[in-house]
């Protein structure tokens, strides 16, 4: 089921959209659905604090810190002196 919105600008403002619209051959109505569902897909998903707050406990924790290269090395050492169960 569809929803009205109504959004009301300034004279200038409203025909510098109609000009837009206009020159991507589609109605303002259009125009405005593609410009809101552009925003939408920009908008990250999820809030930003609690993006912030999960990267602040992650950084909290003592990890593994060594060169890449080095870790991998370990990584292989330990599968080769593994015996089989």
């Amino acid at each position: 089921m569809s929803k009205r919105l109504q959004v009301l600008l300034p004279e200038a403002e409203f025909r510098h959209l109609r000009r837009l619209a206009k020159r991507h051959r589609m109605s303002v109505a259009e125009w405005v659905r593609q410009a809101l569902r552009a925003a939408w897909r920009e908008e990250p998903a999820g809030a930003k604090q609690e993006k912030l707050q999960a990267i602040r406990e992650a950084a909290a924790h003592e990890g593994p810190t060594c060169d890449i290269e080095q870790m991998l090395r370990e990584i292989e050492k330990g599968y080769v002196g593994k015996q089989p169960e």
